[in-house]
C-alpha cells in the first residue's frame, strides 16, 4: 500500500477530475467563497492585467496580502488602484537580474510566502532571445518560473502550508519539449511551437516540483484557464495566425461558436484561485487543472483539445528538464 508521499503525478497517474462542484463557467469569487486568507501572503506575476488583476482582486479580498512584481510599475500602479492589501514590486521575468532583485528583497522582509502565482507570460511573439540567447517565451513562461521559485523557495518552506501555482495552457499542446534544441538554434522557429514548449516545461516542472517539495509542506500545480476574451496576451500575434488558429474569421471577426465557448476574465481566473485555495487539494499536487477541476489525460492526438498530454507529465522528461533548467539559469535548486 502506497503512502501519502509515495503517490505523485509521474505520466498522469493522478489526473482524474475530483468533482469540484465548479466549471468551466465558474468566476474566482465564486470559487473562493467561504474561504479566508487572513494572514496569508501571496505574490502574483503579471497581477496588474488581465486574469492575473482578477486573481489579485479575488485574493486580497479574501483577507491576503498579494504582492504584484510588475515590469510596467507605472501602469500596474494605475490598474491596482483602490485595491486593498496590494504592494507593488518592480521585476521583468525575462530579465535574470531583475528577478534576483525582486526575490532578494523579499526573502530579506522576512516574511513566509504562502501563494507564488507564476501567471505572467508572453505568447505568439516573434523570435527574441533573452541577454543568455535563450528563446524568449522559453525564458519568460518557463525560466523565469524557474529561478523565481528557486529564489524564493526559503519563505515558501517558512509558510508551512504553501502552493505554487503555475499558469500554464492547453497550447501545451503544441508541441513537447525539445530537449535537442530548446532555443531553435538548429531548426525553424515557429511561434506556436515556441510557446508550446515553454507551457510544456511549465507541466513537467509542476510535476517534478512536487514531488521534491511537499516534505516541506508546499505543493504545486499547474492549469489551463481556458481562451479568455478580453486579456492583452495575444497582442503581438498577426491577424494571420488567428486565422489560422480558426479565433477569426477571413473579414476579421470572431465566429459566433468561437465567442460562445471563450471565458470572461474573472471564469478565466477562477482555475487559478481554485488551485491556490480550495481545500480539496490538500493532499494531492503535481497535477495540471482547467475548468476548476483536476483535468484528463488527453487521449487524442496533440492539437487544441482537453486534458492534458502525457508528454508533459513524463517522468524521465521532468527529471531531464530540472537538470537542464539548472544548467540554463546557473542555479542549483536544491530543495531542503
Amino acid at each position: 500500500m502506497k503512502t501519502v508521499l509515495e503517490v505523485n503525478n509521474y505520466n498522469g497517474a493522478l489526473q482524474k477530475p475530483l468533482g469540484s462542484g465548479f466549471n468551466g463557467k465558474s468566476t474566482a469569487t465564486e470559487v473562493i467563497k467561504g474561504i479566508d486568507l487572513s494572514g496569508k501572503i501571496a505574490i502574483v506575476t503579471g497581477g496588474n492585467t488581465g486574469i492575473g488583476l482578477e486573481t489579485t482582486k479575488v485574493l486580497a479580498a479574501a483577507g491576503a496580502t498579494v504582492i504584484v512584481p510588475a515590469r510596467d510599475t507605472e501602469k500596474a500602479k494605475q490598474n491596482l488602484a483602490g485595491i486593498n492589501n496590494v504592494e507593488l514590486e518592480e521585476m521583468d521575468l525575462i530579465d535574470p537580474k531583475s528577478i534576483d532583485a525582486f526575490a532578494s528583497k523579499f526573502i530579506k522582509s522576512g516574511r513566509p510566502l504562502h501563494l507564488l502565482i507564476n501567471n505572467a507570460g508572453i505568447m505568439w511573439v516573434p523570435l527574441r532571445r533573452d541577454s543568455r540567447g535563450v528563446e524568449s517565451q522559453l525564458a519568460t513562461n518557463y525560466l523565469g518560473q524557474f529561478q523565481l521559485v528557486t529564489r524564493l523557495w526559503p519563505a515558501l518552506k517558512m509558510a508551512n502550508g504553501a502552493r505554487v501555482i503555475n499558469v500554464s495552457s492547453q497550447g501545451h499542446q503544441f508541441s513537447s519539449f525539445d530537449f535537442d534544441d530548446p532555443n531553435f538554434r538548429h531548426r525553424e522557429y515557429e511561434t506556436l511551437k515556441a510557446y508550446g514548449q515553454s507551457k510544456t516545461a511549465s507541466n513537467l516542472f509542476t510535476v517534478e516540483l512536487d514531488i521534491r517539495s511537499r516534505a516541506f509542506n508546499v505543493r504545486a500545480y499547474s492549469l489551463h484557464p481556458g481562451s479568455i476574451y478580453g486579456t492583452e496576451l495575444g497582442r503581438e500575434a498577426s491577424p494571420e495566425l488567428f486565422k489560422k488558429m480558426g479565433f477569426i474569421n477571413e473579414d476579421g471577426n470572431i465566429p459566433p461558436e468561437i465567442m460562445v465557448s471563450l471565458k470572461t476574465i474573472p471564469q478565466g481566473a477562477a482555475t487559478t484561485v481554485w488551485c491556490a485555495t480550495t481545500p480539496m487539494l490538500n493532499n494531492i499536487g503535481g497535477v495540471y487543472c482547467e475548468d476548476t477541476d483536476i483535468a484528463t489525460l488527453a487521449t487524442g492526438a496533440p492539437g487544441l483539445g482537453d486534458g492534458v498530454m502525457p508528454y508533459s507529465l513524463n517522468k524521465e522528461n521532468a527529471k531531464r528538464l530540472w537538470t537542464l533548467s539548472e544548467e540554463m539559469t546557473g542555479l542549483q535548486f536544491l530543495v531542503g
